[in-house]
């Protein structure tokens, strides 16, 4: 089959950043599902694995990523319970094994769901990833309860798992909902995701006390951890709770948050499938929980620009695009085009 990957970690625009190649068919083993992929979608994580997971060194095996994708299952493994050949899914997959951006992918049937019905397979691909990311964030990490009348202020908010955390929010919880954004563009997408109100990242605390909030309950941040510390250690109501996706080089002044007893928590939607933990089958749930919220229309897709036909250049293409950091919502690869 084919794949795409890369061997040395190279910038985009290098003719060996991303390369196609043949592998052999996967199988699947107990858990596991084997996938015919009609289309993914591209993510930050991406982008970050290929710039530095091969620096100065070159793989004796290509790396393929692709961390979103929709397709059919072609064949199962023994164990395998809650799905059956033929059904059509969407998932994120595991950072330790190989990625969507190959024609086949093997993927643990318990990080995987039926994918939405009423949504086609580019606009269902843009969710698996944002929509673990966010709902682990929310309910997992940072305890919200669905029924409480609190604040959250959203930092990156026109972003991928910004903008599904957004709508997660307003369609799971009574939460008053702050999402950050500066352009007048960015700021017209995270309202019609759900956000109550806007604030601007570049002056993020008078901005948020501008909207009338002197402290906000929780934090739930998906830009720049380091470069909003001192902002959200301000904002932060004490006893609140505070959320990041985004790693950091250095050190952090954790004794900000000290004298609130506020709490400070990473997510990682990978952790349950890297480490196998006895709640995988989790991601199952969320994203059946996930299909659910979108077929009934109370969650709505994030794609905004789709590129047609599974080959090097393409998935080159969706890099820049991420890489750019001017997108606003998702980029999707149509494999079907080119005969898939």
């Amino acid at each position: 089959m084919k794949a795409i990957g890369f061997k040395t970690s190279y910038k985009i625009d290098n003719n060996d950043s991303l390369i196609e190649f043949e592998i052999n068919k996967p199988q699947a083993q107990e858990y596991d599902i084997v996938v015919k992929i009609n289309a993914v979608s591209m993510n930050p994580v991406d982008t970050k694995v290929r710039a530095k997971a091969a620096v100065n060194i070159v793989l004796d095996e290509a790396k393929i990523l692709g961390y979103d994708a929709v397709g059919i299952i072609e064949s199962i493994g023994e164990k395998v319970q809650n799905l059956k050949v033929g059904d059509r899914v969407y998932y994120a997959g595991d950072i330790t094994r190989n990625g969507s951006n190959s024609e086949y992918q093997v993927v643990d049937s318990r990080i995987v769901a039926i994918a939405p019905s009423t949504l086609t397979d580019v606009q269902a691909a843009v969710f698996p990833l944002t929509s673990l990311t966010a709902w682990e964030a929310l309910f997992d990490r940072l305890n919200v309860n669905t029924t409480e009348n609190k604040t959250i202020l959203i930092i990156g908010g026109a972003g991928g798992v910004g903008s599904i955390a957004t709508q997660i929010a307003k369609a799971k919880t009574n939460l008053k909902i702050i999402s950050t954004a500066s352009r007048e563009e960015t700021r017209s997408w995270v309202k019609s995701m759900g956000a109550h109100y806007v604030a601007n990242h570049r002056d993020l605390v008078n901005s948020v006390k501008e909207l009338g909030f002197q402290s906000v309950d929780y934090i739930f941040n998906v830009a720049d951890t380091k470069g909003h510390w001192d902002a959200m250690g301000e904002l932060i109501t004490p006893q609140g709770k505070i959320c990041s996706i985004v790693e950091f080089e250095g050190a952090l002044d954790f004794s900000v948050l000290k004298s609130k007893s506020a709490t400070f928590v990473w997510e990682f939607m990978f952790t349950r499938s890297m480490f196998k933990t006895d709640d995988i089958q989790e991601q199952h749930n969320i994203l059946k929980s996930m299909s659910e919220l979108i077929d009934e229309g109370k969650i709505k897709t994030t794609l905004t620009h789709t590129i047609e036909g599974f080959n090097a250049q393409n998935i080159k293409e969706a890099h820049s695009l991420v890489e750019s950091g001017k997108t606003i919502g998702k980029v999707a690869i149509d494999f079907k085009e080119q005969g898939k």
